[in-house]
């Protein structure tokens, strides 16, 4: 069975009653992409439809308020309805929040809405698929962090058969689940680092697709708990192993369907002038961009690391670059129509990223820029003066974003400033906050050396 979404409070409503709902979770996600809720009985899903619920934003922090603020009121939007096919009686819904009765500014949801509607204006539909890469892990008995497969120790596990089929029972779950949703789920594999996983599922409208990864992320957390496992999508857990990605497929189209990115080009991508000019801004506006797709110190510890992984390489970009078929580039067009953005990794706010791609892209279309031929080069092995290098880490990546006007004008007005720099204070902290650390590396370097 398969779940059309809702469109109203009725629908809705009929919705519950069919699905044999008696608790919905009211979400929405802050600055850092982390789902917040309450739990709410089914039967209140009226009152909460023309009402909505209350929150302290500042206790759900990332979302620029203080303890003196009102309230933030989460607004459930009905299509965004997904039961929970795991645990019988519950589904959640995403919501936009609300203070006062005005749009909160500081809300990624209505960030990424806002830009859309934008796009809405020039008759444009953005869409995006996602491929949102995880480990399986427990801890041992000192409490350290390993894989959870202990025969998963392979020095090349990508698409290794047996590790799969040692996960059956979890990817089978996550693949049931997707499909009862209508997501179209149509891969589940072991990924190239041990115990570590990907789901691939149908391409929708970006809205959708953000709502969906978030959904996703909390959706393996908890059937990874069911079984004593510890799921995450933190970019780089371990040193020596591939990090996790979060790699999204984008293309426009128009509102009537017509396929915008899809067309022939000199060197036989099959990309359209208006899909080159769209490769072209992202690529311009590459810098300021790693700081909403690759959002965390940890982030900067998975690009480019290359040799440094058990398999020889990264998977991620060091460099600002664009290419067919090729995995070195961070966008790839792996096939006519469609471009791949590989610099997002698993710790992104999918809809901060996906806002931020989109405004780069236009930025392209609107000045109509040319991204030059593909670059044909393995990055990882031969990169140097092949493109603009990428920011090495997050404070160098936050001073970026704040020096681009098109992300910032993006990211939008919020009361007493901007949301750029309401971000990037939130970013330079958490650097300065990492930095302060004394580590084991450092203690082992420098003790006797100095």
């Amino acid at each position: 069975m398969t779940y059309a979404p809702p469109r109203d409070a009725e629908e809705l409503a009929a919705a519950i009653a069919r699905d044999g709902v008696e608790f919905l979770l009211v979400m929405f996600v802050n600055l850092y992409g982390k789902p917040c809720a309450k739990l709410v009985p089914a039967g209140t899903a009226g009152l909460l439809m023309r009402e909505g619920i209350g929150f302290a934003g500042h206790a759900a922090d990332g979302l620029g308020q203080s303890p003196a603020d009102p309230d933030v009121v989460a607004m459930p939007d009905p299509g965004s309805y997904m039961p929970a096919p795991w645990q019988d009686g519950l589904a959640v819904v995403q919501c936009d929040l609300r203070v006062e009765g005005e749009p909160w500014p500081y809300a990624p949801r209505v960030i990424l809405k806002r830009q859309l509607d934008r796009l809405a204006a020039r008759g444009m539909v953005f869409k995006a698929g996602a491929e949102p890469e995880y480990f399986l892990l427990e801890r041992d008995e000192a409490g350290r962090l390993k894989v959870a497969d202990p025969l998963d120790d392979a020095g090349s596990p990508c698409y290794d058969a047996r590790a799969a089929s040692r996960n059956f029972a979890h990817l089978a779950a996550v693949s049931r689940a997707m499909n009862r949703l209508g997501w179209e789920n149509y891969s589940n594999d072991h990924e190239d680092a041990n115990g570590q996983f990907e789901h691939n599922f149908g391409y929708a409208d970006a809205l959708t697709t953000a709502d969906r990864v978030i959904f996703l992320r909390y959706m393996v957390h908890m059937l990874a708990r069911r079984e004593g496992k510890i799921a995450t999508f933190m970019p780089k857990p371990f040193g020596h192993l591939t990090g996790n990605g979060l790699h999204l497929h984008l293309s426009l189209w128009g509102d009537d369907g017509a396929e915008l990115f899809a067309g022939q080009d000199a060197h036989g991508l099959g990309l359209s002038g208006l899909g080159r000019s769209f490769v072209a801004g992202v690529l311009e506006h590459a810098p300021g961009l790693m700081a909403l797709t690759c959002p965390t110190v940890n982030s900067y510890k998975r690009l480019g690391a290359g040799a440094a992984t058990a398999s020889g390489s990264s998977w991620a970009p060091g460099y600002a670059t664009y290419g067919g078929n090729n995995r070195t580039q961070m966008l790839r067009v792996p096939a006519p129509g469609r471009v791949e953005a590989r610099c997002v990794d698993g710790a992104a706010n999918p809809y901060l990223a996906l806002a931020g791609l989109l405004a780069a892209g236009l930025d392209g279309i609107d000045r109509q820029l040319d991204p030059g031929p593909p670059n044909q080069h393995n990055l990882e092995h031969d990169g140097q003066g092949r493109g603009k290098p990428l920011p090495r880490t997050l404070v160098h990546a936050v001073a970026e974003l704040g020096e681009d006007a098109v992300l910032r004008a993006a990211l939008g007005k919020v009361p007493g400033g901007e949301y750029c720099d309401y971000y990037a204070a939130v970013k330079q902290e958490e650097f300065a906050a990492y930095h302060s650390q004394i580590t084991d590396w450092e203690l082992h370097r420098y003790l006797l050396a100095c």
